[in-house]
């Protein structure tokens, strides 16, 4: 079990792997290892609290095209385009997470994205997000409220 420190840690690590994406997504930076830099240099905390966001910034970033392509398949009726670059944020974290994460339980990054959906998305984004990764935790092969190896 997590301690609520280590909650609470994992939960801003999130955040700043949200706020981070969030902006790659609109203007890639030329180079990624200066802008995190800088990204973490204006943070609350030291960079060493924000390390598993930091993570999931290059879980994303390296497995962007892979997540984007399940992202369309699962997006049932909606045009990739058009999904708001916050919840497309939000869906990336959250599936790579559930694809590459094997020690969190899927429902955990579900919720944990709806949370941080409710907080930086629109009432309606919580239901297209929750509706994605429902369909993906039912096609993943195992038990989505416990974490594997």
């Amino acid at each position: 079990m997590m301690s609520k420190a280590q909650y609470a840690q994992r939960r801003d690590g999130r955040v700043s792997a949200l706020q981070y994406l969030y902006a790659w997504s609109i203007n890639p930076p030329e180079n990624l290892v200066d802008d995190l830099r800088v990204f973490f240099e204006g943070q609350e905390q030291p960079r060493e609290h924000y390390a598993f966001g930091e993570e999931l910034i290059h879980g994303v970033i390296d497995n962007q095209a892979a997540i984007d392509a399940q992202i369309r398949v699962l997006a049932q009726n909606w045009e990739f385009e058009r999904i708001a670059k916050i919840d497309l944020a939000i869906l990336r974290i959250a599936m790579f997470e559930m694809l590459h994460r094997k020690d969190i339980p899927p429902v955990v990054s579900i919720n944990e994205a709806i949370d941080i959906s409710k907080q930086f998305s629109n009432a309606d984004s919580k239901r297209f997000i929750n509706g994605i990764l429902d369909r993906l935790k039912d096609q993943l092969g195992r038990d989505a409220r416990k974490a594997s190896d």
